[in-house]
């Protein structure tokens, strides 16, 4: 059971420009006023949903696995909410 645990507390984000000044992909909703970052709980659904995900000319994207504790941390400090997206780009959960 504590196996099963671990992987559900793990989710995917989009990173933009992994390395030293690497942030998580950020997305503006304007219908809500608010700042998104989309994750995706499975790679597949990520690697799905990455060629219709808004992306700027120039920087490089990297799928990475997060803990979901540490990414919502980091969405917080920044003003951005966690929303889990399926593989097609549709916000699931807020």
């Amino acid at each position: 059971m504590a196996a099963k645990q671990q992987v559900k507390d793990w989710v995917y984000v989009f990173v933009c420009d992994p390395g030293s000044d690497e942030s998580f992909l950020g997305l503006y909703n304007e219908g809500d006023g608010l700042n998104l970052i989309p994750t995706f709980r499975s790679k597949e659904d990520a690697n799905d949903c990455f060629l219709s995900l808004p992306r700027e000319k120039g920087k490089k994207y990297e799928l990475q696995a997060i803990h979901i504790e540490e990414l919502q941390e980091a969405a917080v400090e920044n003003d951005f909410l966690v929303t889990m997206v399926d593989s097609e780009g549709k916000i699931i959960k807020k």
